[in-house]
């Protein structure tokens, strides 16, 4: 997370989602010097998950996804994991 303080443009916030047990580090004048700011925000409340669901049904919203069948599991891993993949890595089973 760290890596992307400089990526924000001014007046932008990191929001803060997953709780990794790492520090983040950020320089002061990183957050000064373009009026950033980092917020946490709990997430996985069902009501959440419900309310985006029943939005993206009512809008069309639909995600972009590679495909990899479950033979294939590693590769699918492997492409997520080296930040190749553009879209959404989801393994496929059957037809």
């Amino acid at each position: 997370m760290t890596a992307t303080i400089g990526g924000l443009g001014v007046d932008g916030t990191l929001i803060v989602l997953g709780a990794a047990d790492v520090p983040l580090e950020v320089s002061a004048l990183a957050l000064i010097g373009g009026r950033r700011s980092i917020s946490g925000w709990p997430s996985g409340r069902s009501i959440d998950s419900q309310d985006t669901m029943a939005f993206s049904a009512l809008t069309g919203v639909r995600s972009i996804n590679e495909l990899f069948p479950l033979e294939r599991a590693a590769e699918g891993y492997e492409r997520m994991m080296s930040g190749k993949a553009r879209f959404r890595v989801v393994l496929t089973t059957g037809q």
